[in-house]
């Protein structure tokens, strides 16, 4: 798997329901070693309480259960929450059955048996779900998920103010230096005005969070970022 894939998986979440308890244990090896959080359920009704709890960023759910199958599952939490991504997993290839995993808006549908080769093909789509321009990596083992406005390394995970989150954004949008007029326009306004004490506060308070020598000041000019 892409080193990429994988360092972006680190910052999601995952619930994983399978009934049959040795695939459910072999694919929970795999996925805890990505994820930054690994649930498991065994069937749809243990499935949605987790999901409840928990608000996973994806769910890896088989079709065939006991009681309620994983399509049912699906269609309960998508009545609720339109944006978690979902891959089903099922050893059928019956079109009845993929018609309607159609129309839940899926990341992928795996045939069983699931293999790695399956399992990247998925796990690449996943990411690929997610706008572009709303997670990056600043720096190997630092990512910055935007739409949840934090910076994550392999031990914290730190949030951002609504500030820090719009100029980092454009720091990496524009891909050059940054001055203070645009910093000015674009993250202070009318009713917040950026004196140099409150800029230099700011910017000293957002260094804590980035990793060294990332953010770069140019002398009278502005910022850049080094990635």
């Amino acid at each position: 798997m892409d080193k990429t894939i994988i360092s972006k998986l680190s910052s999601f979440s995952v619930l994983y329901v399978e009934d049959e308890e040795g695939i459910r244990n072999n694919i929970y090896e795999i996925l805890r070693h990505l994820f930054k959080k690994t649930f498991l359920a065994k069937n749809a009704k243990e499935a949605f309480n987790m999901y409840e709890s928990n608000k996973p960023d994806l769910i890896i759910t088989d079709i065939k259960m006991p009681n309620e199958t994983g399509i049912d599952l699906i269609k309960r939490i998508r009545k609720r929450d339109s944006k978690v991504r979902v891959i089903i997993t099922s050893a059928h290839t019956d079109l009845n059955y993929m018609l309607d995993a159609t129309e839940l808006h899926l990341v992928k549908y795996i045939i069983k048996p699931i293999t790695e080769d399956k399992l990247d093909a998925a796990f690449e789509a996943f990411i690929k779900s997610y706008d572009d321009s709303k997670i990056f990596n600043l720096k190997e083992g630092w990512l910055f998920d935007a739409s949840k406005s934090i910076i994550q390394n392999e031990n914290t995970e730190f949030k951002l103010t609504k500030k820090e989150n719009q100029f980092l954004k454009l720091l990496i949008k524009k891909n050059r230096i940054i001055t203070y007029e645009e910093m000015e326009n674009v993250i202070w306004n009318e009713d917040n005005i950026m004196t140099p004490n409150a800029m230099r506060l700011f910017i000293k308070n957002f260094r804590k969070k980035l990793p060294n020598d990332v953010l770069r000041n140019v002398q009278g000019t502005g910022y850049r970022l080094v990635l």
